[in-house]
């Protein structure tokens, strides 16, 4: 476990300087801050019969992961992290670096560790973690967009981290980094559905002709 850098930052941890992030023992109470809310199988969607507008409909079902703030704090199109459901500005203040992991000396990993920290006296319930935690690539900043140009992004392999469209279902199917917005830690609610349920959306949506919403 590494040790908290700064006063600020052992604030917000529920740590003192020089001293480990304290884990909480005891399971607290879940919230509906916890729960993530139903997505939708793509045999929900089966019966809409034309293929263009069935494609549309199984990209709009999966964006709804892709837009929530599980997924949308880390796509930012600053630079610049966000936090929370509301996506305020990141505490304390962050930005990418060069790597995309925090500026030098003071990396993503000083406070995210690899996995989800529970928090004693903290204003936040966890901290997140992950081995690979950071921000995607300035290429796939989402933020701000519509449904439709982020859709046209998605599957453009110079704003996609150069996947074809296998690659992407892929990686939105069982990266673990991905996944863990479905695992955020206590006081986060998780992306809608589960990331099964989000690669079969992915994988209907690529096979019905990966079709994008009207501007």
């Amino acid at each position: 476990m590494r040790r908290c850098s700064s006063l600020a930052l052992a604030v917000l941890l529920g740590c003192a300087p020089h001293e480990p992030p304290r884990r909480v023992v005891t399971s607290p109470p879940v919230t509906s801050a916890d729960v993530a809310e139903p997505l939708r199988a793509p045999s929900e969607l089966a019966g809409i019969a034309d293929r263009e507008a069935r494609s549309i409909a199984l990209f709009v079902e999966a964006s709804r992961v892709i837009t929530s703030p599980r997924c949308m704090n880390c796509h930012p199109a600053d630079r610049m992290p966000t936090q929370g459901d509301d996506r305020h500005a990141h505490v304390p203040p962050m930005w990418a670096g060069v790597e995309g992991h925090g500026p030098a000396g003071l990396g993503c990993n000083t406070c995210h560790q690899a996995a989800n920290v529970r928090t004693l006296n903290a204003p936040i319930a966890s901290v997140p973690g992950n081995p690979e935690w950071g921000l995607a690539p300035a290429t796939m900043a989402w933020q701000g967009l519509g449904l439709s140009e982020l859709c046209v992004r998605i599957k453009d392999p110079q704003h996609n981290g150069n996947r074809s469209l296998a690659q992407i279902h892929e990686h939105m199917a069982k990266d673990p980094l991905v996944g863990w917005a479905w695992h955020p830690g206590d006081g986060r609610r998780p992306a809608p559905g589960t990331q099964d349920r989000f690669g079969e959306l992915v994988l209907a949506w690529i096979e019905s002709g990966a079709a994008c919403p009207a501007p």
